[in-house]
């Protein structure tokens, strides 16, 4: 019999009673490895009821002792990050190497959730209007909920939890139910970081779960990263509920290449950002906009490389590990097929990888398509898999227009040598994370990481500065010490004299 993975709450693991499960798989091997438990309706209450219960002892929790607990945290999971990596890689498939990086990256929130006491300070007026200060404060907001994707079991929840945390605010986050355990590995590192139960729960579930906790009243913001068609519904559940709501929906990103373009780096990038994950990554270089006549001599390029990738079971010497499930892997192939019946040019055939790994593993190779066109299913539907497709166009401006005109605005690059360029393609395209040279622009922790139009649902993008406002709210105080010398009663409208 295989193992379930439980509840984390209110310190401790839950054993699943009465509440039904989903299997885990190992997509190296196809073999079910586990059992999730799918919360039910009342789970979630109880998980909410120890957000709400550990609030008030957290929120008045001093600061200092609050980023004692981040820093305990930072070093406990970089001692132990290779053990996480493991687990991220037996559940999701991608490869050990790329694990500790999605950790790496994860970890900068928590290192900049450390000095959080910088963004929460206030500001001060003395004496703003006669013998009256003021002063603002940041406050928390109270239990919040975090509704993670697949693809970075690690990397997303980490996005939030260090600052929500941070900020005083208690947590309850909904992983993927397709890999589960990094989030309860997570849970085990806060108590032993010495966060105080119930600050940090793990419910684990599928849309009872998450109607669940976007309906009840205790939770008072909800930030989400999935598909678009899942961001808008959690978007406008969330706050017709009421709920303050961050939802980062999918991505067709665009890489341009134009003719002046050092074209070795180009195809080194176009490969490393289009099959790294095995193209489940929301930054990933799905569709690849060559301008000119360089076309022919950059796919080959990246055929040349992408013929040289191993593709194998993730704790091998492997490149690209297999899809986090068979429906996923049979849905990213449909694509290919779509591609291929519609005209366009199969270049490299990921459908036909022979991968070491397991024989019943979700495999699919890198799929480098040619000669793609905007009307192909393939090119307009985020498809979320190793699947590179190649649009020729003759100018920059044809280029621009492409990007501009997705529904999608996440991210995007540009290949160039020109400056000036560059420096138009900055200013001029409709997309929130903008790439010069750089296939994958994932911003430092400091700044902000979100996209525009269907990208984001919300004002508001994950960590820096705005994640810090997103899990906080203002308050202005206004303060005036009577002395012996104040008036008498005027009813008149306050003046600031």
């Amino acid at each position: 019999m295989v193992p379930t993975v439980g509840h984390w709450i209110d310190g401790q693991e839950i054993e699943s009673t009465g509440e039904s499960a989903a299997d885990i798989f190992d997509p190296a091997t196809g073999r079910v490895t586990g059992r999730v438990a799918l919360a039910s309706p009342e789970r979630v209450v109880q998980a909410v009821d120890a957000a709400t219960a550990a609030f008030p002892g957290w929120r008045d929790t001093s600061l200092a002792r609050r980023t004692q607990v981040l820093f305990a945290f930072r070093e406990l999971l970089n001692a132990r990050k290779e053990e996480l990596a493991e687990i991220i890689t037996s559940e999701h498939g991608k490869v050990l190497s790329d694990a500790l990086g999605e950790i790496s990256r994860g970890q900068e929130v928590v290192e900049f959730a450390c000095g959080i006491a910088h963004l929460l300070k206030g500001g001060m007026t003395e004496n703003a209007s006669t013998k009256v200060d003021v002063h603002s404060v940041r406050q928390p907001l109270g239990p919040v909920a975090i509704i993670s994707p697949f693809n970075f079991p690690a990397m997303v929840p980490m996005w939030f939890f260090p600052i929500a945390i941070a900020a005083g605010n208690t947590v309850i986050l909904k992983p993927s139910e397709k890999d589960p355990t990094t989030a309860n590995w997570l849970a085990e590192l806060w108590a032993e970081a010495g966060l105080p139960a119930g600050v940090f729960n793990v419910l684990h579930g599928d849309k009872v779960a998450v109607d669940g906790l976007l309906s009840n009243p205790g939770i008072k913001a909800v930030s989400f990263v999935g598909s678009t068609p899942i961001a808008q519904y959690v978007y406008a559940t969330g706050t017709a509920h009421g709920k303050r709501v961050q939802a980062l929906g999918g991505a067709k990103n665009h890489m341009i290449v134009l003719p002046d373009a050092d074209l070795d780096l180009a195809a080194d990038a176009a490969v490393n950002a289009g099959f790294g994950s095995a193209g489940e990554r929301c930054m990933a270089i799905s569709a690849l906009v060559v301008v000119g006549e360089i076309a022919d001599e950059l796919v080959a390029k990246i055929k040349g490389r992408t013929d040289t990738l191993k593709i194998g079971d993730g704790t091998k010497d492997s490149d690209m590990g297999p899809l986090v499930t068979k429906a996923h892997r049979d849905k990213v192939a449909s694509y290919i097929d779509a591609g291929e019946k519609d005209g366009a040019t199969i270049v490299v055939d990921g459908r036909t990888v022979q991968a070491d790994g397991g024989a019943d593993g979700f495999w699919l190779g890198p799929t480098l398509i040619d000669n793609v066109t905007t009307d192909m299913s393939v090119y307009v539907d985020e498809i979320f898999g190793p699947v590179l497709s190649v649009v020729r166009v003759k100018t920059y401006d044809e280029a621009l227009a492409l990007v501009n005109s997705s529904q999608f605005g996440n991210g995007t690059a540009i290949f160039t040598n020109d400056g000036g360029a560059a420096r138009r393609f900055q200013n001029e395209v409709e997309v929130g994370m903008v790439g010069i040279n750089v296939p994958v622009p994932v911003p430092m922790s400091y700044y902000s990481f979100g996209g525009w139009k269907n990208s984001l649902f919300g004002d508001t993008h994950a960590h820096g500065a705005e994640g810090v406002h997103f899990f906080t709210r203002g308050k202005v105080v206004t303060t005036r010490w009577l002395d012996p010398s104040h008036g008498g009663i005027n009813l008149g409208f306050p003046r600031n004299d």
